[in-house]
């Protein structure tokens, strides 16, 4: 172990670190400038600012309520500007470009094709606008001399009743950059089991499924997610520490959900500031990330809706390392965790892990030696 394993990284070193990115949405990632060109084209007129800088800002404050409903709101606006193939190929080029210039090497996106068809968009047309979009800005990233690669996450919307359709979509799409369904949306009062047909219908197709739970309601979700649903992932998962007891002399004790998902290594996709705004945990110091990662659960970083949220995955990395004093190792082992939970074949996420992601870091861990060189050599 180098002395830079026990040091935490500088900011530069977290941008450039690669990462892997499994919970983002795309209606939650946009740029404000975006949000504004596609309003005035489409005759949009509801906007709140019509300023980049003062839009920005409008959506993280009103994200920033501590309610998930009241969060989900703010949706509204960007789906309303996401409803022809061209602004849907924009907002999709534009995620991969920004995600490649922040360090991800690796991210899957989802949407909900079902709510972008107010132009007159059939699903299908929705699917192949989004993913040309991120072949784009694939090639767009490359030009500027990084590496992406980006999959699509299909979404239902828990609400509504069209989860086995989406969910034939994704099948559909699978070999053409869809890698997998999600349903999402309020949790309360829409549980998992409402789309058992959907889930039952992937499993049958040897499909990857991830499921929104344990964000705003619990470990009932969290239980259906898993047993009722079959979910290879938990979107958030956050409230499974409403499982687990800490005595007042630090011991531990995990219920039998809690070690259920700690010893079948499901992976919880963890977004610390998006929890913030929801409520479902008050500090990044008092983040249920800290516990889970001293237990060993399965962890990833993620950033849910960068827009909303005013983030990206090196700034939920800059407040983790803030919080916890996390090192280079502790990143490495994050982003590991992330693409094995990948819906990309093995082989393909082996030779990430191998041939991308820990050479990355071993890089970056190097550089104390070589500053140490410059400043003590004659």
């Amino acid at each position: 172990m180098t002395s830079q394993t026990l040091e935490s990284p500088s900011v530069d070193q977290i941008r450039r670190a690669p990462k892997v990115l499994l919970h983002d949405h795309l209606d939650g990632g946009l740029r404000p400038g975006t949000i504004i060109d596609l309003a005035r084209e489409s005759g949009y007129e509801s906007l709140p600012e019509t300023e980049p800088d003062k839009l920005g800002v409008w959506f993280r404050e009103a994200a920033d309520s501590g309610s998930l409903p009241r969060y989900l709101e703010t949706f509204a606006h960007t789906c309303a500007v996401m409803q022809t193939r061209e602004a849907l190929f924009r907002v999709a080029a534009e995620c991969a470009e920004d995600l490649a210039e922040d360090g991800v090497v690796y991210a899957e996106i989802r949407y909900a094709p079902e709510q972008h068809l107010e132009g007159g968009l059939t699903l299908e047309e929705v699917v192949e606008a989004v993913n040309e979009g991120f072949r784009e800005g694939e090639r767009r990233a490359r030009e500027s001399g990084h590496r992406i690669r980006v999959g699509a996450l299909l979404t239902a919307m828990r609400h509504a009743a069209r989860a086995l359709e989406i969910a034939e979509l994704a099948n559909r799409y699978r070999d053409t950059g869809v890698v997998g369904f999600d349903i999402a949306g309020a949790e309360a009062g829409f549980p998992p089991t409402r789309h058992l047909d959907a889930f039952e219908y992937l499993k049958r197709e040897n499909n990857h499924f991830t499921i929104h739970a344990g964000e705003a309601f619990g470990l009932p979700s969290i239980w259906q997610a898993l047993q009722w649903c079959g979910a290879d992932r938990l979107g958030h998962g956050v409230r499974i520490i409403d499982d687990i007891e800490v005595a007042e002399d630090g011991s531990v004790k995990l219920g039998r959900l809690a070690s259920y998902v700690r010893d079948k290594r499901i992976p919880l996709e963890m977004c610390p500031t998006s929890n913030l705004q929801t409520g479902a945990a008050d500090s990044y110091r008092n983040h249920p990330i800290g516990l889970l990662r001293r237990l060993h659960f399965r962890l990833t970083v993620n950033t849910d809706n960068r827009l909303m949220s005013g983030t990206s995955m090196s700034r939920e990395f800059e407040l983790l390392t803030e919080a916890f004093g996390y090192t280079l190792d502790d990143m490495q082992w994050f982003t590991v965790n992330a693409m094995k939970s990948a819906f990309i074949p093995f082989d393909e996420r082996l030779a990430m892990i191998n041939d991308v992601i820990k050479p990355g870091y071993a890089e970056l861990r190097s550089e104390w030696l070589f500053r140490q060189t410059s400043t003590t050599g004659n």
